[in-house]
């Protein structure tokens, strides 16, 4: 069967996601992972058993980080406000409820919990959490903040 990609489809004829379509894609999201996290889902993508697994995150967090709401989008919203992303590293979670609306994602909004303390709402860098390798959980399913602080 030929593998000619679709015009507007990311697909190929069999189905799996193309290379190039995953490339670009881990692009777009790379603001938002460590520079390790980045390596390996590049290299995890290429090649290898579970590469169409790798492809098809990567496409399906750049879906959910495309769509999620831009800083105050969600003012007001309180508890009923959604978490798009989760990051995570020890003792420490970091909930992202808003991207920064400028577009080298240099801080978002969201709750911040540390083990043993209580969570706090405020503005949370990213280039911070990238620099120290905190991991973008990307089996994190959006929920509410009301769920996220009922867990913690």
């Amino acid at each position: 069967m030929n593998n000619t990609l679709f015009d507007d489809m990311n697909v190929t004829l069999e189905g799996e996601l193309s290379r190039g379509a995953s490339n670009k894609a881990l692009e777009r999201i790379r603001k938002f992972l460590s520079g390790i996290q980045y390596r390996i889902l590049r290299s995890n993508s290429q090649s290898g058993e579970e590469c169409e697994f790798f492809r098809n995150k990567i496409v399906e967090m750049d879906k959910l980080i495309s769509s999620m709401p831009k800083t105050y989008e969600q003012d007001g919203k309180g508890n009923e406000a959604i978490v798009y992303l989760h990051y995570f590293k020890r003792n420490g979670d970091w909930y992202i409820t808003e991207k920064d609306m400028e577009v080298e994602q240099l801080q978002a909004f969201g709750y911040v919990k540390w083990s043993g303390y209580d969570g706090e709402l405020g503005y949370i860098s990213i280039e911070e959490l990238r620099g120290n390798d905190v991991e973008l959980d990307l089996y994190w399913t959006p929920k509410t903040l009301k769920e996220v602080k009922s867990k913690r």
